[in-house]
């Protein structure tokens, strides 16, 4: 049965009872990194539930996380929620004990503005590491944002910019859909442009023998009536083919977090179990939005002239797929020649060789295409150069978007990666000015 799903405005305040809000408050001072010379933007928000509900959240499996990441595990865990505080401007990552007790501050000063019970808020955080957060400008900033809390398209806008670190845009995305007999409404803001190539874990611990996947952050909303334990699982399931299939830059965050509320006002049939009616639609919509929202993050990539999806095909395990596909994406020298328009099978043929994943040379098939489409113009078929024209080549990668098809031809397993260019706008933003600390990067 297809699920249909209605794309929506408002995103996380798109659903039943909730509100948000985005406030200015100074956080962003000077050395708190990039973002800083936007001036008066927005740089704490709110969202909150007026009834408790139900959550769940995805955290960086990097072994050096920040605090409000080691603060927001355990108060997941506990299954339920009603309030989100985000700061942007500052990581608060790798500030010690009193970072901790700084992100812990956030949660309860939240929850005392709000007259919420207590451990019913979570914290997360983006911007330069290494800096402690200026507390007197934050706690009058859950003060503002408290009283500015409202459910129009207004407030979510004014959510969505308060995360923003160097994002050029908000990211934004909100679907409707039938569960249980009932309209049922899910949406959600996140942020993201360097930094990226998360790899969450429900725990923050990396799953033996996994793949390691600026910050990213993702907040979600629904009314939709689901029991943790099944919230967790649809969760786990759309991160892992959307945030956790996305590259900008290699580089894994220490404050990668995806957090969903599900309040259960839309009075749906309660969704116990993975397995249960209505579960599947549930899943659909999560996914849909997780995956719209991920590929933002890599279209708004710091310096980001092109994006690629690259689908690899033909590998002995989802594992050597997945490293395969991922030595590709991240080569400096094949993103470099994606943004030279260069189709330049040579530098993926040498990324394929030294990734882990078994390669011989003579059973690779390498060629482009439109994105979606499979009529795929091959630069390469078993390991030698096809006859097609370096002109028709360099065509089909001149467009701001395309695929990268890779066949190993040497088993049934696959990845897919959604990846971006490698740029000198993005070694200048990156690179900072020692001389201007407010130049410097997170």
């Amino acid at each position: 049965m297809k699920i249909k799903l209605k794309s929506v405005s408002g995103s996380v305040v798109a659903a039943r009872g909730f509100r948000a809000s985005g406030v200015f408050c100074d956080i962003k001072r000077l050395g708190t990194g990039k973002g800083s010379e936007k001036g008066r933007k927005r740089d704490l928000a709110l969202i909150v539930s007026d009834v408790p509900a139900a959550v769940a959240g995805m955290f960086t499996t990097n072994q050096v996380c920040a605090a409000p990441v080691k603060v927001c595990v355990p108060r997941v865990r506990k299954g339920s929620a009603q309030a989100i505080v985000v700061n942007s401007g500052n990581a608060n990552a790798c500030t010690g004990q009193q970072g901790l007790r700084d992100a812990g501050e956030m949660a309860r000063f939240t929850e005392r503005a709000l007259a919420l019970p207590r451990g019913s808020a979570l914290v997360g955080s983006t911007g330069r590491i290494g800096v402690a957060l200026p507390m007197d400008q934050v706690r009058a900033g859950i003060i503002e944002a408290a009283v500015e809390l409202g459910d129009t398209v207004r407030h979510a806008d004014q959510a969505a910019e308060a995360i923003l670190t160097s994002d050029t845009r908000p990211k934004q995305a909100a679907v409707e859909f039938r569960l249980g007999g009932k309209t049922v409404r899910l949406g959600g803001i996140c942020k993201g442009a360097g930094m990226i190539q998360p790899g969450m874990s429900a725990t923050g611990r990396r799953p033996a023998a996994s793949v390691l996947h600026a910050t990213m952050l993702c907040f979600i909303t629904t009314d939709a009536a689901i029991a943790p334990r099944p919230l967790q699982t649809a969760l786990e399931h759309a991160v892992a083919r959307s945030f956790n299939r996305i590259t900008v830059d290699g580089d894994m965050s220490t404050n990668d977090t995806v957090l969903v509320l599900a309040n259960g006002l839309a009075k749906n049939p309660l969704l116990r179990t993975a397995g249960g009616a209505g579960f599947a639609a549930f899943q659909a919509a999560l996914d849909q939005v997780c995956l719209e929202l991920a590929r933002m993050i890599v279209r708004d990539g710091e310096g980001v002239s092109r994006f690629v999806t690259v689908r690899l095909e033909g590998a002995r395990s989802a594992a050597e797929a997945d490293a395969a596909a991922r030595a590709v994406a991240n080569s400096a020298l094949v993103k470099t020649s994606w943004h030279g328009g260069d189709p330049n099978w040579g530098r993926i043929m040498d990324a394929l060789g030294y990734s882990p994943a078994k390669v011989i040379e003579e059973k690779v098939d390498i060629g482009y295409s439109a994105p979606g489409s499979r009529k795929i113009l091959w630069s390469l078929k078993h390991g030698q150069p096809t006859r097609v024209s370096f002109r028709d080549l360099c065509a089909a990668v001149a467009p701001r978007e395309f695929d990268l098809h890779i066949r190993l031809n040497l088993g049934r397993s696959s990845a897919l990666l959604y990846a971006a260019d490698l740029t000198e706008a993005y070694v200048d933003f990156n690179k900072g000015d020692v001389s201007n600390p407010s130049a410097l990067g997170g």
